[in-house]
């Protein structure tokens, strides 16, 4: 089992950045892949960036690229996302999610995910 408890979302206007912090717990960091998935209403959730554990590659979504940037610390077993240029339509739940995976090969698809956070909203007003 595994853990994920994220936080640091909220109201920022637009141009603002925020960071999103999910810390797993349960078990070793090892052998888990992470992303952030965001979920409008009414809409599936999306992959926004992800992150491997072996190798530590990285996946942007084209809507965020340049903007959002994921990074791991293994010692802390936590993952980050760090939003820049924020814009309105940025505004969404956003989910930490982790892939058990021995073959480190990064997924993109929600259902790929083996363990959810209880999601974070954030707010980007214009």
């Amino acid at each position: 089992q595994v853990q994920l408890v994220e936080s640091g979302g909220g109201l920022v206007q637009a141009g603002g950045s925020l960071r999103l912090s999910c810390a797993a717990s349960g078990r070793t960091f090892n052998f888990t892949n992470m992303a952030w998935f965001r979920q409008y209403p009414g809409k599936e959730r999306d992959i926004v960036a992800g992150i491997a554990w072996k190798g530590g590659s990285t996946y942007v979504a084209d809507s965020v690229k340049g903007r959002f940037t994921i990074e791991r610390d293994n010692a802390k077993n936590t993952v980050y996302l760090q939003m820049n240029s924020l814009k309105p339509e940025d505004t969404a739940v956003y989910y930490c999610a982790a892939e058990i995976t021995i073959g480190g090969r990064l997924m993109v698809r929600a259902g790929d995910y083996d363990y959810w956070g209880q999601g974070t909203q954030v707010t980007v007003s214009s």
